[in-house]
């Protein structure tokens, strides 16, 4: 291209200088001609007359004649002065042409590199736990025969270690709880024990609880996960985050307090908790920490998801006072729930100090005692009976009823609460005070008021004289409060 532009320039030379040569040399020739014959005065003369009489033509003949070659030959010149300085200017708009392309391949080289390096990780607290290899590691745990054995052993564990005292049935309906659901509510007034009693039971398994105390303006999923800050480029890591991703790599029982859990709306931040606890594939729990993957992300991040750990158990603590919310039946329905009214006695320990001592008690352990136990348990005959004409009842004087949900609980809660060793009519009253019962609050209380004495009655008819001292109180409650 350079060789064709360099050889154009040439040959638009050579015309200029032919052309200055012919017309020129036209000229030159006719003033020596006029000036040798002696008639360059005539000449000088006709043209005068020429403009006077032929007008407007007499000029163009004259223009074209005289003028146009002048003018041609003036303009030669300038061309050929100019012609260094037309280059000069060709040479520099070339060379910002060439120079504003080198700096845009540039630019897209460093747009190019950017995006295959490999920047800081985000995750630094993750990270340090794949670093110190948590993940896996098997645990055998200390063998534990049934679950009476378990309660038996937590509950001294509790007394001898941390002064903690806890009657056997309240013990029971804990570690029923936690085989029925993974969301377990303790409520009450503050200071029966509540808090004490989920961070105790951690100390025991020898894997101690993580407390959230949880935060009147939480509202979403990333007041418990933490968020990408788009400054720093860092995530802010949570402690619950934390525990979860150290759970998944681990079999021990993990145990998430959320400290003053309904100072919140539990639906919202905790929603999507609720709803992945419901999927039975333990493996498709998965939920989202950030939009995208990164090269340095930690193992067990899946397309910036982390999965919701089955050897991890949420129990949250609640006050009922006016500075919280009321827990929705969404949350209700899917929880477990102790009510602490009461602290209570002390009681001596044997062997203080062999009983202090933690267990290593594997989440799979938990599960395959309770799945012993729900294999042989069925209710009796009589207590089937019971419940199908109790839901009758209350579909036809409240026109509520148990749910699939709710038969589903109750059958594993008592298998369970047996297994612990207590009494199955002691278990249905308690866990249909706390699951049928509590839905009355939410219906008319002008009704429920003429209603609720009549209810008490129907119950002492059907299982027996204040054989179901908790449901008659929980509707003596309700119609109280009403």
């Amino acid at each position: 291209m350079k060789y064709r532009k360099q050889n154009n320039n040439y040959k638009l030379f050579i015309f200029f200088i032919a052309a200055l040569m012919l017309v020129g040399g036209m000229l030159v020739a006719a003033l020596i001609y006029f000036g040798s014959t002696g008639q360059l005065s005539e000449f000088m003369r006709t043209v005068s007359e020429t403009l006077r009489s032929k007008g407007i033509y007499g000029v163009f003949a004259v223009f074209w004649l005289a003028v146009i070659p002048l003018l041609l030959i003036a303009l030669i010149i300038i061309v050929l002065v100019r012609r260094k300085k037309f280059r000069a200017f060709e040479d520099t708009w070339m060379s910002a042409t060439e120079l504003a392309a080198r700096h845009e391949a540039e630019r897209k080289a460093k747009e190019e590199a950017a995006k295959s390096a490999v920047p800081d990780p985000r995750f630094s607290m993750l990270n340090t736990l794949d670093a110190k290899k948590v993940r896996p590691q098997e645990g055998t745990g200390t063998k534990i025969s049934s679950l009476r054995e378990l309660c038996e052993k937590f509950r001294d564990f509790a007394a001898a270690k941390m002064g903690l005292f806890y009657d056997i049935s309240t013990i029971r309906e804990f570690i029923a709880g936690l085989a029925v659901s993974h969301i377990i509510i303790l409520q009450g007034m503050s200071g029966t024990g509540k808090t004490s009693l989920a961070y105790a039971f951690g100390e025991f398994l020898g894997n101690p609880s993580v407390i959230i105390p949880v935060q009147p303006m939480w509202k979403e999923r990333t007041d418990l996960l933490g968020y990408y800050n788009e400054f720093t480029h860092k995530y802010n890591e949570t402690l619950l985050l934390q525990k979860m991703y150290e759970a998944n790599g681990r079999k021990e029982m993990y145990i998430a307090v959320l400290d003053e859990v309904n100072i919140a709306r539990v639906e919202y931040y905790f929603a999507e908790f609720l709803s992945l606890l419901e999927i039975p594939d333990t493996n498709s729990r998965y939920l989202d920490v950030v939009p995208d993957k990164w090269k340095n992300d930690p193992a067990a991040l899946k397309d910036g998801r982390i999965r919701l750990p089955d050897n991890m158990w949420f129990i949250g603590t609640a006050n009922n006072d006016d500075s919280t919310f009321a827990i929705s039946d969404k949350v209700y329905d899917r929880a477990m729930v102790l009510d602490f009214h009461t602290k209570a006695e002390e009681f001596p320990v044997d062997d203080a100090e062999e009983k202090s001592h933690p267990v290593s008690f594997t989440a799979r352990q938990f599960e395959n005692l309770v799945a012993k136990e729900q294999e042989w348990f069925e209710l009796t005959t009589r207590n089937e009976h019971r419940l199908k004409t109790l839901d009758e009842y209350l579909i036809e004087k409240f026109q509520i009823t148990f749910g699939n949900r709710i038969m589903r609980q109750i059958r594993s809660y008592i298998s369970v609460y047996v297994a612990c060793g207590g009494e199955e009519l002691n278990a249905l009253d308690d866990i249909l005070g706390k699951k049928v019962f509590r839905k009355l609050a939410s219906l008319n209380a002008a009704y429920v008021r003429s209603e609720g004495e009549a209810l008490c009655d129907f119950l002492d008819r059907l299982f027996g004289d204040d054989r179901m001292p908790k449901c008659k109180e929980t509707v003596r409650i309700i119609v109280r409060n009403g």
